[in-house]
């Protein structure tokens, strides 16, 4: 099981797909599609010289446990989302949108996801002794988000569909400003 299937089995689905009034199985689809952009996003902000405030901001959501639906905060996770994809956000959503999920599931449930996403970095750092709060390690938090994304990007059959990883491969080349894929 990759990094993101496992963080993927941890987030509380159903919490969320009551929160938003959308089924389980469609909000499952959505956050196999958003939770890639999410970790992409952080790695293109961290590969552009905002490590040191992204490991800040990972301090802040340390502790916390994403599949815990106490972890869900929109008004936290509209914050960093609009720090992830800054003015890009609404051509990211639309292009996760090309996937066959639909931008306004991927509007409502991105800003529920981020908050989760940041916690489980926070987790995964502190898990490799370099927790945000103790000053953190931009390399590992590189180390971190590069072997979470290449298993987003890597593997599956090829389709006429557009995946999640070629998706992701385009915002972080074009929209996003691309790090180093």
């Amino acid at each position: 099981m990759s990094d993101l299937d496992a963080l993927l089995a941890n987030l509380p689905i159903d919490a969320l797909a009551a929160q938003i009034g959308e089924d389980p199985d469609e909000v499952r689809q959505a956050a196999a599609v958003a939770l890639p952009a999410l970790l992409g996003g952080l790695d293109a902000n961290a590969q552009d010289g905002g490590a040191a405030s992204l490991l800040e901001a990972l301090a802040q959501h340390e502790g916390r446990s994403p599949g815990d639906p106490a972890a869900i905060d929109a008004t936290d996770g509209e914050k960093i989302a609009a720090h992830i994809f800054g003015d890009q956000q609404e051509q990211v959503i639309s292009q996760l949108g090309s996937t066959g999920v639909a931008s306004g599931l991927l509007q409502k449930l991105i800003p529920l996801l981020a908050p989760m996403v940041m916690a489980w970095v926070a987790g995964q750092m502190a898990g490799k002794g370099a927790a945000p709060s103790a000053g953190g390690d931009p390399g590992t938090l590189g180390r971190i988000l590069e072997q979470v994304l290449k298993g987003a990007l890597g593997g599956g059959a090829p389709s006429q569909a557009p995946t999640a990883g070629s998706i992701l491969s385009d915002i972080l080349g074009g929209l996003l400003g691309g790090g180093r894929r």
